[in-house]
């Protein structure tokens, strides 16, 4: 099993229980492989001194979250120098139209270009491709912004990884890497990449919704809670959370913005407590602020210990190091083997 964040800051609330609380219950069974990806981090030209940091935070809250670098494979993306040649190599067979026709490019080229998306939702591929590459602008789409599922791939195929755990934004960059498996396969006469599929945890899949009273929790939105917030932090940005003028009839039907605090509640608080207020907004005697106030101390009960752990964690250099060391060296026997297979198999040989 494989999974990658990449080296852009904290974690969300979000990530702990749609991910790392996950990520530590299956350790023991799995072989587990957790990197921070800084090599894709770079598609938004970071400063490169937020960018070290951000490896170093990212690696702090795998080790806080509870991932054991005894049980699991945690390493930095740029450690393991075989992913970027395999990612060259990778490219001679990936399109540059299947590239430009993913969901994501279309969204960031956007973004980078300050363009908006169409009215009605629909777009001509070739009207796309006209805006990127002919844009009467002196903004532009860097190339790593392009070949993004190509070096996602390689992260994948470079270490054999058969479980791949992914959001629903990410399932079209999945459903490539088992195209350019299956293409790379066919096109040698070899069966050497097997096809990844997505984890399944089971159960229904964790939703963590934002403050903003809509959708997902997360940083880009704006709307998110960090698993290393100060409490007098966490505490204003939940009492700063959307909700509405309070339920005008008994049994009221929730609106999203309060549904979603009820959804955070169920994720943190005993179900008693998710009861008291279930029965209060039910017959209308709720006080946001009390809810608010509930919600904000059961969730430090959670992230005070992982805070303090992760500023341990980052005091200790030498473990950090230790950590990353002995993690690169098991990735990259895996992966030096894959690469010269793939050499190999690509005519690549010496004499």
């Amino acid at each position: 099993m494989l999974s990658g964040i990449r080296a852009t800051g904290q974690h969300p609330h979000g990530k702990y229980y749609g991910a790392l609380r996950k990520f530590v219950k299956i350790q023991d069974d799995y072989d587990c492989n957790f990197f921070v990806a800084d090599l894709h981090a770079l598609t938004t030209n970071p400063d490169p001194a937020q960018l070290h940091a951000n490896v170093k935070n990212v690696l702090a809250e795998y080790l806080a979250a509870g991932i054991d670098p005894e049980k699991a494979t945690i390493f930095i993306q740029s450690d393991v120098p075989e992913i970027s040649e395999m990612y060259l190599l990778l490219n001679m067979h990936v399109g540059i139209g299947e590239l430009m026709r993913t969901a994501s490019f279309k969204d960031k080229a956007r973004k980078a270009l300050g363009l908006s998306a169409p009215a009605d939702g629909e777009e001509s591929d070739e009207a796309f491709e006209c805006e990127v590459i002919g844009a009467s602008t002196n903004k532009r789409v860097n190339a790593g912004l392009l070949t993004y599922p190509t070096l996602m791939a390689v992260d994948i195929l470079i270490q054999k990884a058969s479980k791949v755990p992914v959001g629903k934004d990410q399932l079209q960059h999945l459903e490539l890497t088992r195209r350019f498996a299956r293409r790379f396969n066919s096109f040698y006469g070899v069966d050497y990449f097997p096809e990844p599929t997505d984890f399944d945890f089971g159960g229904a899949p964790v939703k963590v919704p934002g403050l903003d009273g809509s959708g997902k929790m997360g940083k880009s939105e704006g709307n998110c809670l960090y698993l290393v917030d100060d409490p007098k932090v966490l505490r204003k940005k939940v009492m700063r959370a959307t909700t509405d003028e309070g339920p005008q009839a008994p049994n009221s039907p929730m609106s999203e913005p309060v549904a979603n605090l009820f959804t955070l509640l169920e994720l943190t608080s005993a179900p008693d407590v998710v009861q008291h207020f279930r029965d209060a907004y039910a017959d209308c005697s709720i006080r946001y602020g009390d809810l608010k106030k509930q919600l904000a101390e059961d969730i430090l009960t959670v992230t005070n210990p992982i805070r303090e752990r992760v500023a341990d964690i980052l005091a200790d250099e030498s473990y950090l190091r230790r950590v990353v060391r002995d993690g690169a060296e098991r990735a990259r026997a895996r992966a030096s083997q894959t690469l010269r297979d793939v050499r190999e198999i690509m005519g690549i040989r010496g004499f």
